[in-house]
């Protein structure tokens, strides 16, 4: 064959591939992803585009992330040590992602320390699977209340579906959990979740259906709840002297046996006039057990624990597959009636992770930003003096061609959240900013500070990215 023709042949077929190259473009497949090529029917055809062929659309490393990790990991203290006031004279502070603050709402970070030095102020942290097992709350919990004054872990939920590290608390088999964000659940009749969003049962009788008759045919069911404080935790969340146990629409016996050890120190009865309730067990030091046993033929809803001690209060309130959307679907009586008695000053809120992955559009996360606002609003409404912080989500990663990078519509979500907040009032943190922006969530995961689904922190990214909250609020507090 000719030289030539072989020459144009080859030429040809390289132009034939350079314009493929030039008109193929990236395809958006579930959960955000993309590869580069054609949709053919369901099936892709992977094909480079001129950006991903000379490399242009490669991410670049996130440098940012490793000064970040650098600059606060050596001042993140041990979990046994005493918290004490921080030291930042070796800190580059003009590195730390700052706190923003609503415009013209006065001296937001004054209240706020005035809150904290008030010598009872508690915090209502609500957010999604990222704060599971008291992560990010308990370091905050434990860093306040070593400033500010205070003691004890807080609320505990009787029924749990993870283990909660900072106190131990075992409940009987029979304890049944209804929460209002779980969708494989049928929600209760009267949305009475209470302020947790979340209730536990001992029976399984719906006591709204329940009549004369069916009540004497049934049995008398026998549960217990067990607290100790955790070895696992900060030392001061292990120490607390006033337990509450949190219930509503008791409209039937219950008898309550409360126990230190094997020594039974009282035994009495809950209120059966179906309101909400607060069964509150004093003790002059912390109870190395205390063990709290129910006999009744139908449960009330209880709606958790908390184990209080005095000054900064912190809950841990974490929703897995949350995203702060279920607030306003709550009874605001139960709710309203609940901050009454627990009387919290601030209230966190940390989502917007979970819905990324279903953004298709700018559109969408409009819509979920309004959406969003319109429940912190129901919430600001039964608790209107409480003070609002909210912490954005963090960087997380999904594969476009093969690489892991920021989910496209995150940087946008993050900016959205955040006017949001200023433009009602509330603070706003960049946990996104904080760990470097943009392709910072690869970096977090090969330092083993976040796992492999490149959404959650591991136990050390759990300390530097609570470290780096802290910072940034104690930098405005102590102003």
């Amino acid at each position: 064959m000719n030289p030539w023709k072989i020459f144009l042949f080859f030429i040809s077929v390289l132009l034939i591939l350079l314009l493929v190259t030039l008109i193929s473009k990236p395809v958006i497949l579930d959960g955000m992803r993309s590869e580069d090529g054609f949709r053919a029917g369901k099936m892709i055809i992977k094909y480079p585009t001129i950006e991903s062929f000379s490399e242009s659309g490669k991410p670049e490393d996130n440098t940012k992330a490793d000064s970040v990790i650098t600059l606060i990991g050596a001042n993140v203290p041990d979990k046994d040590i005493a918290p004490v006031v921080p030291d930042f004279t070796n800190i580059d502070t003009a590195a730390i992602e700052r706190i923003s603050y609503p415009a013209g709402s006065g001296n937001f970070p004054k209240s706020l320390r005035e809150l904290l030095e008030s010598g009872s102020c508690r915090i209502l942290h609500y957010g999604d699977s990222q704060i599971e097992g008291d992560r990010i709350s308990g370091f905050l919990r434990n860093r306040l209340q070593g400033i500010y004054g205070g003691s004890g872990p807080g609320f505990i939920p009787i029924r749990q579906v993870y283990e909660h590290m900072s106190a131990e608390v075992i409940a009987s088999d029979n304890w049944l959990r209804f929460a209002a964000f779980d969708p494989t659940q049928r929600k209760v009749s009267d949305k009475n979740y209470g302020l947790y969003a979340s209730l536990s049962r001992f029976t399984a009788h719906d006591h709204y259906a329940m009549d004369s008759a069916r009540y004497d045919s049934l049995g008398i069911s026998k549960a217990s709840i067990v607290i100790r404080p955790s070895k696992k935790s900060y030392p001061g969340l292990r120490r607390f002297n006033r337990i509450g146990l949190h219930y509503g629409n008791s409209g039937y016996p219950v008898k309550v046996t409360v126990k230190s050890g094997e020594q039974q120190i009282s035994e009495s009865s809950l209120i059966a006039d179906k309101a909400y309730h607060c069964f509150e067990i004093r003790t002059e030091n912390t109870p190395d057990e205390i063990t709290i046993e129910l006999e009744g033929k139908v449960s009330p809803d209880f709606y958790g624990l908390t184990l209080d001690g005095s000054g900064v209060l912190l809950d841990n309130i974490a929703m897995r597959g949350g995203s702060g959307t279920i607030f306003s679907t709550l009874n605001s009586e139960s709710f309203k009636a609940m901050s009454r008695r627990l009387n919290p000053k601030i209230v966190i809120f940390q989502y917007g992770g979970n819905t990324i992955p279903y953004m298709k559009d700018s559109l969408g996360i409009s819509n979920y930003s309004r959406f969003l606002a319109g429940n912190i609003k129901w919430v600001k409404r039964q608790i209107p003096d409480a003070m609002i912080l909210f912490i954005g989500p963090s960087d997380m990663s999904t594969v476009i061609n093969g690489e892991m990078v920021t989910y496209p519509l995150l940087p946008y979500l993050d900016e959205k959240l955040k006017q949001t907040c200023n433009e009602n009032g509330w603070a706003y943190w960049s946990m996104f900013n904080a760990m470097g922006g943009e392709n910072s969530m690869p970096h977090w995961v090969n330092q083993g500070l976040a796992a492999n689904d490149y959404t959650h922190f591991s136990p050390k990214g759990t300390r530097i990215i609570s470290e780096l909250f802290f910072t940034a609020l104690y930098l405005d507090l102590k102003k």
